[in-house]
């Protein structure tokens, strides 16, 4: 069994973020994470290697510094690392992005891509079902619990207060929650491993069957028109009152917001 998990290094919202004049994050001046959603993913995928003997290949599209989310997989148990980066594929959206891993996944073996449900960078949970799209695959996202049964995956996929359970043929994607389990560290003979595997790097020519038209930032047809770090909040009102002023003043604001 062959299993792809696609993951992304994301700026650590902790230490606040960078922009480019153009409005695209500058995510070589900033401290990065691997993604939560893909990081659960990842757990995910190497629980069915120790259960099913599956060969884990972990795909990121970035910088060259992505290289350091790829080591840190191999770290947590991950076989293969492939970063997949080159200067026409910066400031691609998530059309351009999806394209892109696609267009390399196309060159591996598979019989279940894991991606996360969505980025902290940009939230749009796209990117997976892109991906599947572009392959031709089914696609389960927002799976909350992922079984292998025989030739077939069985997800719970979250649905508001309950979960669907999806039976589905592989080969297919299937999206994570970042509650879907808690990841593993690494540890220290791991990180040593990993910085003794070769990862490999793939450029624009090893893409299969793209179009350069959809790829980075040329490619990308979202467009951003302003982009900030912080949105700063205004003083707000500032009253001065009795007790039992202010409670009445208190539940008029509360009807007037239609919270009560």
């Amino acid at each position: 069994m062959k299993i792809v998990v696609c993951v992304k290094q994301v700026p650590d919202t902790k230490g606040g973020v960078q922009f480019n004049p153009d409005g695209t994050l500058n995510r070589a001046a900033m401290l990065t994470i691997m993604n939560p959603d893909d990081k659960a993913g990842l757990e995910a995928a190497l629980r069915l290697k120790e259960e099913h003997g599956a060969e884990v290949t972990v795909v990121t599209m970035g910088l060259p510094k992505a290289d350091e989310v790829l080591r840190e997989a191999m770290a947590m148990g991950a076989d293969k690392g492939i970063l997949v980066t080159d200067r026409v594929l910066g400031g691609a959206d998530t059309w351009a992005t999806s394209t892109t891993l696609a267009g390399a996944i196309r060159n591996l073996e598979y019989d279940l891509i894991i991606t996360g449900r969505q980025a902290i960078d940009g939230d749009t949970a796209q990117v997976g079902p892109q991906i599947a799209e572009h392959l031709g695959l089914p696609v389960i996202s927002y799976a909350q619990n992922i079984k292998i049964d025989g030739d077939a995956v069985i997800v719970e996929r979250q649905y508001e207060d309950r979960y669907h359970e999806l039976k589905v043929k592989m080969p297919c994607l299937v999206t994570a929650l970042s509650e879907l389990n808690v990841p593993r560290y690494m540890t220290p003979g791991g990180i040593f491993d990993a910085y003794d595997k070769e990862v490999t790097v793939w450029g624009r020519p090893d893409l299969k069957d793209v179009d350069d038209a959809n790829l980075g930032l040329k490619g990308s047809p979202t467009k951003i028109a302003k982009a900030s770090d912080k949105v700063r909040k205004g003083a707000g009102e500032k009253v001065s009152l009795a007790p039992d002023e202010a409670v009445e003043y208190l539940i008029g604001k509360f009807k007037e917001k239609h919270i009560i």
